[in-house]
């Protein structure tokens, strides 16, 4: 039984996670924050990297500056729909997103998020767990492998699922400890 394309899917999920983690706002400006905002830059939505430069010239500031100048009001519209939370400084040149620092009780949510993100995760990881022993008892069942060897599948399996779950937890860990320490 080939277990790469379950190995591919997990390893995807992983990737889905860690690039939703980048999107959380942990008291430090990270551009990751932008990805999803897209404006209409001549009538097709387009990601704010590919009409500005974007910058962290300090732990707690992004500055946006756009290649066109017309396009400034139209991220800072955007900047304000979306729900990333920072209200944008427009000086007619940049725009500016300062990050507040994190209190206590901030910090508590913002991990209670990354944990339920994390849960999803494995939730994710034991669906394909799931799906990759259905189709190896239906191998067994039509006689394309031994029972001995469903075992043996089953058990890789597991050992895969285990594995994989056992890295969300570890982001999870770091992310965790990145948040509280800052």
């Amino acid at each position: 039984m080939d277990f790469n394309k379950y190995e591919e899917k997990m390893t995807k999920t992983i990737n889905v996670y860690e690039e939703n983690l980048a999107e959380i706002r942990a008291g430090r400006a990270n551009p990751a924050i932008l990805n999803k905002i897209t404006i209409d830059y001549y009538g097709t939505p387009t990601p704010i990297n590919q009409v500005a430069g974007v910058s962290v010239p300090e732990a707690r500031m992004i500055v946006i500056q756009p290649w066109d100048a017309s396009v400034l009001k139209e991220i800072e519209k955007e900047i304000l729909k979306s729900d990333i939370g920072i209200n944008p400084n427009n000086d007619g040149k940049v725009i500016r997103l300062v990050f507040p620092e994190l209190n206590e009780e901030r910090r508590k949510e913002i991990v209670k998020d990354i944990k339920k993100m994390a849960e999803e995760a494995r939730v994710a990881i034991r669906s394909i767990r799931r799906d990759a022993i259905d189709d190896a008892k239906a191998m067994q069942k039509n006689s394309e492998i031994t029972e001995d060897e469903l075992k043996s599948a089953e058990d890789n399996i597991q050992k895969l699922t285990d594995k994989y779950v056992t890295e969300i937890d570890n982001i999870l860990d770091k992310k965790e400890k990145e948040i509280m320490s800052v």
